[in-house]
């Protein structure tokens, strides 16, 4: 199969969109179909390479493929290594996008729409079918570059999150950092490759004056900051991410999400995401802040 030039590949992108159902994924395929990608849902893994192929013999101007891979295609998961091997043979280099989300909101997802889980079979629970379905989506999850975790996450959100994931692609960068705020109490969002504990801090939760006010508001910043082994982690954690990231771009990976964790996600942590993002960028490394539990969190 014949590819275009150098110069016309750099510019094209392709997107593996698989997850676990109920996350998102169709949502997700929306919005690369309106950023200009030729979308194909629920592809039988043998016809993936023919797809590529034929879309940019069609429009060789295209911006992409997303190829949408539904949890019933596990029985052909085993021959996604061989397709993924045949398109980076033809000069693609597939990068996978994994909506998750936690059991708890999936299940009431269904809950809501009434909807069988498409994995379920002779009376099984929508519980028991979500975890048959990780274990099947295991090796996908594995491979993904990108994670995005939905469970509290707007359609706006996920929208903010994939058009960043697709300009990050197409810049010299090469790799999306993001610094995601939240709280232990919830539980840490999915999709997480590095989390740093921030409950050593002293809380302004029990500090009256900032309990009712979150870690966006200047007097609880100053207050966080203030503290001396607050200001030491920023500079110790900035330390090893100016080590870590040039190596993790030099193996090729795309995506980095750090989560910043405290009790309830709503003070110290959207406050350390802050001060480490300022402390990265005078590093010159780019990087995101995403609050998870801010609008909902206490300490």
């Amino acid at each position: 199969m014949e590819v275009a030039g150098d110069t016309e590949r750099t510019r094209f992108q392709l997107f593996i969109v698989s997850g676990v159902s109920g996350s998102g994924r169709g949502s997700a395929m929306r919005v690369l179909e309106d950023l200009g990608f030729y979308c194909v849902d629920n592809l039988p893994v043998a016809l993936a390479r023919s797809v590529v192929g034929l879309a940019r013999e069609h429009d060789p101007k295209i911006a992409g493929v997303a190829l949408g891979i539904d949890a019933r295609e596990r029985l052909f998961f085993p021959q996604w290594p061989r397709a993924f091997a045949e398109l980076e043979r033809d000069g693609f280099k597939p990068e996978v996008i994994f909506l998750n989300a936690s059991d708890d909101v999936l299940t009431q997802r269904y809950s809501e729409t009434r909807r069988p889980h498409p994995l379920a079979e002779g009376g099984m629970s929508v519980v028991e079918s979500i975890r048959r379905e990780r274990l099947a989506l295991a090796e996908m999850r594995e491979r993904a570059t990108l994670v995005i975790d939905t469970s509290n996450t707007t359609i706006h959100q996920l929208r903010e999150i994939i058009t960043a994931a697709v300009r990050g692609s197409k810049t010299a960068k090469g790799m999306t950092i993001a610094l995601v705020s939240f709280g232990y109490k919830y539980g840490h969002p999915v999709g997480l490759d590095l989390i740093l504990d921030v409950r050593f801090i002293p809380n302004p939760f029990f500090v009256p004056g900032l309990r009712e006010l979150s870690g966006t508001d200047a007097r609880v910043r100053d207050y966080v900051m203030s503290q001396a082994e607050a200001g030491r982690f920023v500079q110790e954690v900035t330390r090893l991410l100016t080590f870590l990231v040039p190596l993790y771009r030099r193996e090729g990976k795309s995506y980095l999400t750090i989560g910043l964790g405290c009790t309830g996600g709503r003070h110290r942590s959207p406050v350390i995401a802050r001060a480490l993002h300022e402390a990265l960028v005078n590093e010159g490394i780019e990087a995101e802040v995403r609050d998870h539990d801010l609008a909902r969190g206490d300490g």
